[in-house]
């Protein structure tokens, strides 16, 4: 299917690895002239040449996020690599503190934290680019959020909470944008296999008395995240779901936030 992106130009949030990289190399396979962003150079390079290799435009904005001066500089670079935005992927974040044994023990900086990772940031992107859509009268907000936004765990109920915030501001923002043409959706990603996951497999699988990374992987697919698709997610399950909502064919889809998590969250 031809999504008619071709030439459209897209800043991803956190392409620099995981998810948004593949985000990033999806939308260039489209056509879209991709700004990659991370806080590593060399990590945001090599997604960039990988797409310039294969024949796509990239650029790259370098900052931290939740930083005053590093969203500056990343609106900055973004807007000069192309000449503007059309399409806002907001996927930068993550839970940036550890699990806690209670709910309680979260000190209010923790959650603080994470609004400043995961929420604070998109609005201010927002803020900057939406403007230019509205003037253009086209454009694409998409934010990558979490299943823990509505299914949260008691141990990371901070980071589930700025993910609610972010499903609640996709909303509002897309009664905001109304009649201008420029949407705003999301995706509740559940469990998405990637590297960095590999660690806490191996963990899982020390505590259940087995050896192999692998091993603890498909304990954790029978035991802890009680989905009905019987693998875990990859990268490539959200990058295709973005493409979709980026493209010109989504005009009649607005306000709406879907879960891609495997059957994950047990909900109408």
């Amino acid at each position: 299917m031809d999504l008619h992106l071709k030439d459209k130009r897209a800043l991803v949030t956190g392409s620099s690895s995981g998810i948004g990289a593949e985000v990033a190399r999806f939308l260039a396979r489209e056509g879209v002239a991709v700004v990659v962003h991370g806080r590593n150079a060399e990590r945001a390079q090599a997604v960039a040449d990988e797409i310039t290799t294969r024949g796509g435009r990239a650029a790259i904005a370098l900052g931290d996020l939740s930083t005053a001066e590093g969203l500056d500089h990343v609106i900055d670079a973004a807007a000069r690599a192309f000449g503007g935005i059309d399409i806002l992927v907001n996927n930068a974040g993550g839970a940036t503190n550890v699990a806690h044994a209670s709910w309680f023990d979260a000190p209010l900086e923790e959650w603080l934290d994470e609004y400043r990772s995961n929420t604070l940031p998109a609005v201010r992107l927002v803020q900057a680019f939406v403007p230019g859509m509205r003037e253009r009268r086209w454009g694409r907000v998409i934010q990558i959020s979490s299943r823990n936004a509505i299914s949260p765990h008691a141990q990371l109920a901070a980071y589930g909470a700025s993910k609610a915030a972010l499903n609640n501001f996709t909303l509002s923002l897309s009664k905001a944008l109304a009649g201008t043409g420029v949407t705003s959706n999301g995706i509740m990603p559940g469990l998405i296999y990637t590297p960095a996951l590999d660690g806490w497999f191996r963990e899982i699988a020390a505590k259940q008395g087995l050896t192999e990374p692998a091993e603890g992987r498909a304990w954790v697919l029978k035991n802890a995240v009680h989905q009905t698709v019987d693998r875990l997610g990859v990268p490539a399950d959200i990058a295709e779901a973005v493409c979709f909502l980026a493209s010109p064919l989504t005009d009649f889809m607005t306000g709406t936030t879907f879960r891609i998590d495997g059957g994950a969250t047990p909900t109408v």
